[in-house]
């Protein structure tokens, strides 16, 4: 993982405002979402290992994928590069049950947090200054 510095950080906007401006350079709101807080992703490679995460926390209002127009606030954290290596396939070694099937059927990453090689900083600080652009 590789933390990068922005003029987002610590800056708060309208949560929908800043949602549909960040999803114009293809980034969409991570699947690890809480009702108080999320990331908004965008892969840098076309395998999709290599990720530009930008952090939020819920200031006002409560995060709902669905809702389109909300009067949330959001605080931006500190944007980083995250490299996840997966294997593909099923894991051999996966134990059938009922209560783990559906997370035990996948082989563990390669490397979960891979180290950054330069071009994946570069090509990340690129796509910051561009959402930087449109939010600040």
């Amino acid at each position: 993982m590789l933390t990068l510095e922005s003029k987002l950080e610590n800056k708060v906007f309208d949560y929908i405002h800043a949602k549909n401006e960040l999803e114009r350079l293809g980034f969409t709101l991570g699947g690890n979402w809480d009702y108080d807080r999320g990331m908004f992703d965008r892969p840098l490679d076309d395998g999709q290992t290599v990720w530009l995460r930008i952090p939020f926390a819920m200031m006002q209002g409560e995060l709902d994928s669905e809702v389109r127009d909300t009067e949330a606030r959001i605080r931006m954290g500190a944007p980083f590069v995250l490299k996840h290596l997966r294997r593909e396939g099923e894991d051999e070694a996966a134990r059938a049950r009922v209560s783990g099937a559906l997370i035990d059927q996948f082989r563990k990453p390669v490397e979960q947090d891979g180290e950054i090689e330069p071009q994946w900083a570069d090509r990340a600080q690129s796509v910051l200054r561009e959402a930087e652009s449109l939010l600040v």
